[in-house]
């Protein structure tokens, strides 16, 4: 007897596994491809020929995170489909699609900006998935029948999203989410800079070397997403690997002007020029753990300061954890989403 994905996860829902061919991603410099999977949970009781509707959640991944891996069965842990089909089965929330969004690169992530270097990813999420759902479910297809959260990176993009493209989402989570770039990213500025000078300070050649190694040091990884960020936030064209970096190639030193594109998308520094985005939400929630390696927590509370002075309601919580393994976080955040958005 054949048992679907979903009977193997131990669901009251199904899951649905889609590709989404998007014309944002389309011709990217980086050759990732512009077709795409999107997974959705779809609660218990769905009738695709009924009558009712069914408000979103968009799930964004965080950094070297795919949305197959959302799905991936762990030990000792729920992923998050698990997390939701209970919290909907045990009444803890109302029913409600998740959907599971893709935003990999070569680099490791997209951070779910536009980039000329790695693509339109905010477009991608914001017109191409949100289209194909829409199109394709039973759902509320308004601002108010949508969320979007994620955890890390993830976080970030749903702030960015937000702040960006106001009138898609109506509320947004962020968990351990990248924030107060001042702490979160200058730590790996060293180990990036003495990990390319023994390539030669080849961006193309550190990369190439980094897909070939069957084991990576942590010095490889914290370049890799050094140089996923600068795709992001600093590309200087849209050539491949034509990226500008926030230091000196050769001494190190720090350069201000490129630190600063990246200081623009930093969402602390947003706040003040995206009060009005932010204020027609009808949920802002941060939290992360207190022992966070990268500072992040910091991030969320410098973050939720500069909303509350600019007038703005934000839930955030602190918890006793570091970067990993955080998603029991769910149990909070989406329940709260979901009790925000309009009902069928």
């Amino acid at each position: 007897m054949e048992s679907s994905y979903a009977e193997l996860l131990g669901l009251r829902g199904s899951l649905c596994f889609e590709t989404l061919e998007s014309e944002a991603l389309a011709g990217n410099p980086l050759g990732d491809p512009s077709r795409r999977p999107v997974v959705t949970y779809l609660p218990p009781g769905y009738d695709p020929e009924g009558s009712q509707r069914y408000p979103v959640l968009y799930c964004l991944h965080g950094y070297t995170g795919n949305a197959l891996g959302l799905v991936a069965g762990r030990a000792w842990e729920r992923n998050l489909v698990q997390w939701a089909d209970d919290l909907i089965a045990k009444k803890r929330m109302p029913a409600a699609l998740v959907v599971l969004v893709d935003g990999f690169t070569r680099l490791g992530g997209s951070q779910y900006v536009n980039s000329v270097h790695n693509g339109s990813y905010a477009t991608y999420v914001v017109r191409d998935v949100v289209a194909h759902v829409d199109a394709r479910y039973r759902t509320l297809p308004r601002e108010g029948g949508r969320a979007v959260f994620g955890k890390s990176s993830g976080g970030f993009g749903a702030i960015h999203l937000v702040m960006e493209h106001p009138g898609v989402f109506g509320a947004y989570a962020s968990h351990s989410g990248d924030a107060y770039f001042r702490y979160a990213v200058t730590g790996a500025f060293k180990s990036t800079q003495r990990t390319l000078e023994r390539h030669a300070f080849s961006l193309q050649a550190f990369v190439e070397a980094f897909e070939a190694k069957h084991k990576r040091a942590q010095s490889d990884y914290e370049t890799m997403e050094m140089l996923g960020y600068a795709a992001a936030y600093s590309p200087r064209s849209a050539a491949s690997f034509d990226l500008d970096l926030p230091f000196d190639l050769r001494t190190g030193e720090v350069r201000d002007e490129i630190f600063a594109r990246w200081l623009a998308f930093d969402p602390v520094e947003r706040v003040d020029g995206r009060v009005a985005e932010l204020a027609r939400l009808r949920l802002r929630y941060l939290d992360c753990g207190r022992r966070d390696e990268y500072g992040l927590d910091i991030g969320a509370r410098v973050l939720a300061e500069r909303m509350r002075a600019c007038g703005l309601e934000v839930r955030h919580e602190e918890f006793d954890d570091d970067h990993r393994n955080v998603g029991y976080r769910y149990e909070i955040s989406l329940p709260a989403l979901a009790a925000v958005l309009d009902k069928a």
